[in-house]
């Protein structure tokens, strides 16, 4: 099912690029003046370096935050439902999908219609926040920390042109982080702290 919905994402992302008359949704015309082959590279250096800060910082902030422990507690359902063996394809399918709808075909299509770049990467991350939806009290959390990594990314494909980077960072986001959600348990963390404290008194 997780499969089948972000390949309808995908899908829709290639059929609004030829719409626009744009079908290769993977590159749009960058800010940086350079030949293609460097932009491509810079695209998965940066992507690389975004996935790794947005791991490493998001394991320090459930460890030290209250926001982003009551997010991962509030998100731990749905991974550990998912299953840990589903977590590979879920991560491919979820990077593919939104970064061929949200960045390869709205970045430009929004940009397009508002005469201005900055405008449609700013407006196609606000709509793939406010499309990132969890009950509970980390709802606005998870609908502002998705907005700002959307647009982070859709600052990487509008410098390079390129969408290698982002898929790559978003990929590898998904897959860490779900793995996380399912295997770390803050509750049970703290107890366990809590435990080893009262046994050194």
């Amino acid at each position: 099912m997780v499969v089948v919905a972000y390949a309808g994402a995908a899908a829709l992302g290639v059929g609004i690029g030829a719409l626009r008359g744009a079908p290769n949704v993977f590159v749009c015309t960058p800010l940086l003046a350079a030949p293609a082959s460097a932009r491509h590279l810079l695209s998965l250096g940066l992507g690389v370096g975004l996935a790794l800060a947005v791991v490493l910082g998001t394991r320090h902030a459930v460890r030290t935050r209250v926001w982003a422990e009551t997010l991962h507690r509030e998100l731990r359902p749905m991974a550990r439902a998912l299953g840990r063996s589903a977590v590979p394809w879920a991560a491919l399918a979820s990077g593919l999908g939104e970064e061929l709808l949200f960045r390869g075909a709205l970045v430009p299509a929004a940009s397009a219609a508002f005469h201005n770049v900055a405008v449609g990467a700013l407006s196609s991350s606000a709509l793939f926040g406010v499309l990132h939806q969890t009950r509970g009290r980390a709802r606005v959390t998870w609908i502002a920390f998705a907005a700002v990594i959307g647009l982070v990314l859709a600052a990487v494909f509008v410098l390079t042109g390129s969408l290698l980077g982002p898929i790559v960072a978003h990929v590898a986001i998904n897959a860490w982080n779900l793995r996380f959600l399912i295997d770390h348990d803050p509750l049970r963390v703290r107890r366990l702290g809590g435990l080893l404290a009262r046994g050194r008194r």
